[in-house]
């Protein structure tokens, strides 16, 4: 008797390495589904990503308002040109990333604002 199949995490529609240009995408839901290496040019406001691989996923010029990441794997993803406002990101490990030119006006790190936590150790440093 064969052993039952066992679903990945991404039982969902395999859309590895999709390219979406132009597109308008808001409100979409993409639930477990493996977007891994996929490029986005889109419109993404109010989107939902709930159990969706998005490893090597490049999101460029591209507008995440108000979206929602649910237990997604953005490993080695890009994020270049990106309207992120609004964002709210919990449970999350950053090791290795890295933040360039970005607006980090009211942006909070528990509870912290960044800004403040910038001037902090600019006067640490001197």
């Amino acid at each position: 008797m064969a052993e039952p199949q066992k679903n990945s995490q991404f039982d969902g529609p395999q859309m590895r390495g999709t390219h979406y240009k132009r597109a308008d995408m808001a409100g979409t839901n993409f639930d477990g589904v493996n977007l891994a290496e996929a490029q986005f040019y889109a419109v993404l406001t109010k989107a939902r990503f709930t159990d969706t691989n998005l490893t090597d996923a490049v999101f460029d010029d591209i507008n995440l308002a108000d979206a929602r990441f649910n237990n997604v794997n953005l490993s080695g993803a890009v994020i270049t040109n990106a309207n992120l406002s609004r964002l709210t990101i919990s449970g999350v490990t950053f090791a290795d990333s890295d933040i360039k030119d970005a607006d980090l006006t009211g942006m909070r790190i528990n509870g912290v604002l960044v800004t403040d936590l910038f001037a902090v150790y600019e006067q640490a440093k001197t």
